[in-house]
């Protein structure tokens, strides 16, 4: 099972108030394991970064001015996504600028009710009362995350990667040693044919040993078996 979790970093909290995406991150999993793939990338938001947002992630509006826009961008980022399932924390937030960057070039938005998978909820109701931060998660599951001193939408991504796993029960998600899917892993065992049967097999011992043996027996005074011996 192929899911891709990410992040992004913006310029304020809502497309429809002006605000654009600037950065995201993905991480690619495959069966709740990180392959190594991941998609990275910046975008000139063709507007100033505002103070606090700046502060957050620390983007400014000189660095982004020579990064490419977001529609020169957007089919490799299409292509990463492909049809998987989309993990992100607080995933409302960062749906909303994906399909908003999407909607204005005319592509159609990601289905948010058959893809969108929150780990913000799943963590409320896993745990309800505790702090459902990415840096309290990561604290709760023991999980590194000493070098994340500003908010980086990959580093973020495979910080929240390994907090997702762990959400959801940890590595061992089944005993099959297969990359076939979870669901198809634990699809109830049929029998389909009769158990296969096959003749015992016969261990003669050679020529040569059984000199041998007949050699240490005559050795023994009288043995308690092999009268009957061979030869």
């Amino acid at each position: 099972m192929r899911e891709i979790v990410f992040d992004t970093e913006t310029t304020g909290f809502k497309f429809t108030d002006g605000d654009r995406l600037v950065e995201i991150g993905c991480v690619e999993l495959v069966n709740r394991v990180e392959t190594g793939r991941t998609f990275h990338a910046y975008y000139c938001p063709d507007r100033d970064m505002p103070a606090d947002a700046e502060r957050i992630h620390g983007l400014s509006t000189a660095f982004l001015s020579d990064k490419p826009r977001f529609t020169e961008g957007v089919a490799a980022l299409l292509d990463f996504l492909g049809d998987a399932p989309l993990i992100a924390h607080n995933a409302t937030f960062d749906f909303g600028f994906l399909n908003g960057e999407l909607e204005a070039l005319g592509h159609p938005p990601v289905c948010q009710r058959t893809r969108m998978v929150d780990t913000l909820a799943i963590a409320r109701q896993k745990h309800p009362g505790a702090k459902h931060t990415l840096d309290a998660l990561c604290s709760r599951f023991g999980i590194d995350r000493s070098h994340r001193v500003l908010h980086g939408a990959l580093l973020d991504a495979q910080l929240l990667s390994q907090v997702y796993v762990e959400l959801m029960g940890g590595r061992q998600i089944g005993l099959g040693l297969t990359l076939e899917p979870v669901a198809q892993a634990a699809a109830p065992i049929v029998a389909t044919a009769a158990p296969v049967t096959r003749p015992a097999r016969v261990f003669r011992a050679s020529e040569g040993e059984l000199a041998l043996h007949k050699s240490f027996m005559s050795r023994i005074a009288d043995p308690i078996w092999g009268a009957d011996l061979p030869g």
